[in-house]
């Protein structure tokens, strides 16, 4: 951070360098008019005061009295033919040619005059007067009373710049420490946390925006640390479903290698090996299944269809289960279409997925129905079961992958957690949603799949 710390130093005192400059500069020109104008008044108002009867002007004696009382400014006193008649310039002709030019413009025009010359490089503010009985008097004064203000301005101007840059300065250091610093340790706890440490403490007070940061950083350690800890669950529960029929496998796969089995007893291994082997296909056909709902080519081809006969299929597809286990399985609520737009097929396979899971859950004697769901703007089918339920917070838990496992492995059948995560991610591909619920008559779950209703023209199948 030593370059965001130069780059604030160099920002802050050239900010204060260019203000200084231009409110140092706006000030020159605004004191350089001020004077002038200033300037200009005392020379008007010492012409109307030596504007005269022309009959006392010319003397010697009254020259002499009125250059005294000109304070630096000097008189010329012109006929009515535009000759010079008088002057307080005694040896300065240039001058008094130089101005004498006003002196006429007024004479000529009969209104004052006024303006500047420029006398050998120096500028003189010339104010011509004319006289009743004609002729002018010109009044001329230097500018060198300006020059001198400007220069104390500009002086003064250069210590206050000085001033306000040492003041900047030290400003910029305080305030590029100040933010840097956090800044550089924010860095390193978002580099640490980047290389797979947790817990890593983050920099407290830091001001602003950066303090955001290190906020943001705060929760992205918490939710990392909770996302890897689901995934080593779920890795845990992942490898606890192989492990169970790997093991079958292994064991019978030996038996029969080392001759242990023979006769009647190797079609019933047989048939022990082929149930295991396709319970780790299709654990294996979930885990894909997953896998290709996180990349953007799995495709969902909605269309308008009826929700009705795709339950039906898939209460016949699973009825021969549920009657060995001792389960009833129907279908309700499904006198009249229930039209939806969706995927046929992702729909059938959602399904299952729903029915799989409440079968398991479901123990002997009870019932499994699939009922039909009606609302305004959704239509949809809902997988109830009469098991064992779920509290509050399994509800909101219920499509964490693996939490459920983790919590009842012990106690109820429960599985990985693959399908209801692949149920609400076809769900939500579809435009739909799948949620948990308590079922309608407790104890019991219920799991319903929420799709955007069609108009009613339900695609052929």
């Amino acid at each position: 951070m030593r370059g965001l710390s130069l780059r604030i130093l160099l920002l802050s005192i050239g900010l204060v360098l260019a203000t200084t400059v231009a409110a140092g500069l706006a000030t020159v020109q605004l004191a350089r008019a001020s004077a002038a104008s200033e300037q200009r008044s005392e020379l008007v108002a010492q012409a109307s005061l030596v504007t005269l009867q022309s009959a006392r002007l010319a003397t010697p004696r009254f020259l002499r009295r009125v250059g005294r009382g000109l304070d630096g400014s000097v008189l010329v006193v012109l006929d009515p033919d535009g000759s010079v008649a008088a002057t307080t310039a005694l040896g300065r002709q240039a001058l008094v040619d130089a101005v004498a030019a006003a002196g006429r413009s007024a004479t000529g025009s009969g209104e004052d005059v006024s303006t500047t010359v420029d006398q050998g490089g120096r500028v003189q503010l010339v104010e011509a007067r004319p006289i009743p009985d004609g002729g002018a008097i010109v009044l001329t004064r230097p500018q060198t009373a300006l020059t001198r203000t400007i220069g104390e301005l500009v002086t003064r101007i250069l210590v206050v710049l000085l001033v306000a840059l040492v003041v900047a300065a030290v400003a910029a250091v305080w305030l590029s420490r100040r933010i840097a610093r956090p800044l550089a340790a924010t860095a390193v706890v978002a580099r640490r946390l980047a290389r797979g440490e947790r817990g890593v403490p983050v920099p407290p007070d830091a001001p602003g925006e950066v303090g955001d940061v290190a906020d943001a950083l705060r929760a992205l350690d918490l939710a990392l640390a909770q996302s890897e800890g689901r995934q080593r669950e779920f890795l845990l529960s992942v490898s606890h479903e192989l492990r169970t029929p790997l093991t079958a496998l292994r064991g019978y796969g030996e038996a029969l290698a080392d001759g242990l089995i023979t006769g009647a007893r190797v079609q019933e291994v047989g048939a022990v090996l082929v149930a295991e082997t396709e319970r780790v296909e299709r654990f294996t056909a979930d885990l894909l299944e997953l896998a290709r709902l996180e990349a953007d080519d799995f495709s969902v081809v909605p269309t308008p269809i009826e929700l009705g006969g795709i339950a039906a299929e898939a209460v016949e597809a699973w009825r021969g289960r549920a009657d060995g286990a001792g389960i009833t399985l129907r279908l309700e609520g499904f006198d009249t279409d229930v039209d939806a737009l969706a995927d046929a097929r992702r729909v059938r396979q959602v399904l299952d997925g729903l029915v799989e899971n409440a079968l398991r859950a479901t123990p002997a004697g009870g019932e499994v129905a699939l009922v039909a769901v009606r609302r305004p703007t959704t239509a949809g089918v809902a997988v109830e079961d009469s098991g064992p339920g779920l509290s509050d917070d399994d509800l909101a838990d219920a499509f964490t992958r693996g939490l459920l496992r983790e919590r009842y492995r012990e106690t109820r059948a429960v599985g990985t957690g693959l399908g209801l995560s692949i149920a609400t991610r076809l769900a939500s591909r579809m435009g739909g949603r799948v949620h948990a619920e308590h079922a309608r008559t407790p104890p019991g779950a219920r799991f319903v799949l929420e799709l955007p209703r069609s108009d009613g023209r339900v695609a052929p199948r």
